[in-house]
């Protein structure tokens, strides 16, 4: 869990996404982030909070995370049974934002847990005490996953997805990337420009059948690589081709992709 009201980080907006999340907010509707990772979707949480002033709650969700973890358990301090709170329970109680990430990859008791928050109750149960918690006023729960990772395995039903206004997230066009590359590592508008190039083709080759394809997060870590002095290649070798793929004969194949193209 992290817990941030610290500095504005950089966004750069792509449409009416924050438009759209501060009425959202303002409506005291659950909010749904869709989209390839790596596209922006936590930064741009992040980025909301600090312009609402409201602090963030992140969970990032793994198939381990269950209600237990989000809602809080009794843990033996000295010799004293005590309850913990969770981060959701927190969040519910202090008005702040629980941004649960890739919340389809949590256990699916996760799911009934935050039910009577998404729909006009916004109240949470906590089972082991008894206890009902109406929200805080500024409570807001916002969630992100990836449709297109393990699709037909780990996805949100629809009934689960009617709960929430919804937006769709996905790679930049290319010139709002490079300025993205530029501002995040300050590396040169041409170098910015090239691993946008770079990464837009790796995008179109679907006949390699990379269950991932490059993020801009991948790009901002190659950035910041030649930026510390790293030669080209080998940045975007390391930071962009190998996280992609464990086959060697693809590896090969976009490194000599990348070669050409730097």
């Amino acid at each position: 869990m992290d817990i941030d009201t610290q500095v504005a980080p950089y966004y750069r907006a792509v449409g009416k996404e924050a438009e759209i999340f501060k009425h959202t907010y303002s409506s005291r509707i659950p909010f749904l982030l869709k989209g390839p990772t790596g596209t922006g979707k936590s930064r741009f949480i992040e980025f909301m909070a600090h312009e609402l002033n409201q602090q963030l709650i992140t969970v990032s969700c793994h198939e381990e995370t269950s209600s237990t973890d989000l809602i809080g358990r009794y843990i033996i301090k000295g010799a004293e049974t005590v309850w913990m709170d969770g981060p959701l329970t927190i969040a519910v109680k202090t008005g702040a934002i629980l941004y649960l990430d890739e919340i389809a990859e949590a256990r699916p008791d996760v799911i009934v847990a935050i039910h009577s928050l998404t729909d006009h109750r916004r109240e949470l149960f906590i089972d082991k005490l008894g206890t009902t918690i109406k929200a805080h006023p500024h409570f807001m729960l916002v969630a992100s996953f990836n449709p297109g990772y393990q699709r037909g395995f780990k996805e949100l039903k629809p009934s689960t997805r009617q709960r929430f206004v919804a937006i769709s997230f996905n790679y930049p066009e290319a010139k709002a990337e490079a300025e993205i590359l530029a501002k995040e590592t300050n590396i040169l508008e041409a170098d910015a420009k090239k691993l946008v190039n770079i990464a837009n083709k790796i995008r179109n080759l679907t006949e390699l059948g990379l269950t991932e394809t490059v993020s801009t997060r991948l790009l901002v870590d190659a950035a910041k690589l030649m930026r510390s002095g790293l030669p080209k290649r080998l940045a975007v070798h390391s930071a962009v081709v190998e996280p992609l793929t464990d086959d060697l004969e693809v590896i090969e194949a976009l490194n000599d992709l990348c070669d050409l193209m730097i």
